[in-house]
């Protein structure tokens, strides 16, 4: 097993939870966490539910810094409406979780890796950086030479996962169109998140 997917499935046992709703996912055998001490529950303070909630939010989206995650909670304070809502559409604009969304890749740790080897392509340029938001209209495609490889294959005919309604995806161009940012509802998360609570963690 890679590093990358030993952390992922770590982070998975830590939480209790199969955070990307995947059938290999160890915590559907063992739902606590590694460790001689994982298997001890506590309830949790209202501290420790914010914190477990940024967390994994955090996590579902391949474990961002946090450094990059506080940025865009600080963008999402600025922006008019809902801050949790606000967040949740700021992640969903990253690059890579576009590319996850859009099925040609299997987990969106394997979408930041995609990226920022220059598989993608935005509005017809080469973008190679996971963290780029795009913008409602925006057509992202993978480059001629990627698109049929065989972890875009395989992923296109997975059916653990479907293209959310605010993405436009043309599987055979290997090609889709970002149409609107999503708000929480919309967005189709294994287990339930809480950004509001997450909002309260920083508010604190």
């Amino acid at each position: 097993m890679s590093k990358r997917h030993a952390v992922k499935y770590k982070i998975s046992r830590r939480l209790g939870e199969n955070l990307w709703g995947r059938a290999k996912d160890p915590v559907n055998r063992r739902s606590y966490g590694p460790g001689q001490h994982g298997q001890a529950r506590k309830k949790l303070s209202d501290f420790g539910q914010q914190l477990r909630a940024k967390q994994k939010l955090k996590a579902y989206y391949g474990n961002i810094t946090e450094k990059q995650f506080r940025k865009l909670y600080d963008e999402a304070r600025r922006l008019k409406g809902d801050s949790s809502e606000n967040l949740i559409g700021l992640l969903e604009r990253r690059l890579d979780a576009v590319i996850y969304r859009m099925c040609v890749v299997p987990t969106v740790f394997a979408a930041r890796q995609f990226v920022n080897h220059g598989h993608i392509k935005v509005n017809g340029r080469r973008v190679n950086i996971a963290s780029y938001l795009v913008k409602e209209g925006d057509v992202i495609e993978l480059k001629d030479k990627s698109k049929e490889l065989a972890i875009v294959l395989e992923s296109l005919q997975s059916p653990e996962r479907d293209v959310p309604e605010y993405i436009e995806m043309d599987e055979k161009a290997r090609k889709a169109t970002f149409t609107r940012t999503p708000k929480l509802a919309d967005v189709p998360y294994p287990v339930k998140m809480e950004p509001n609570l997450v909002v309260e963690f920083y508010s604190r």
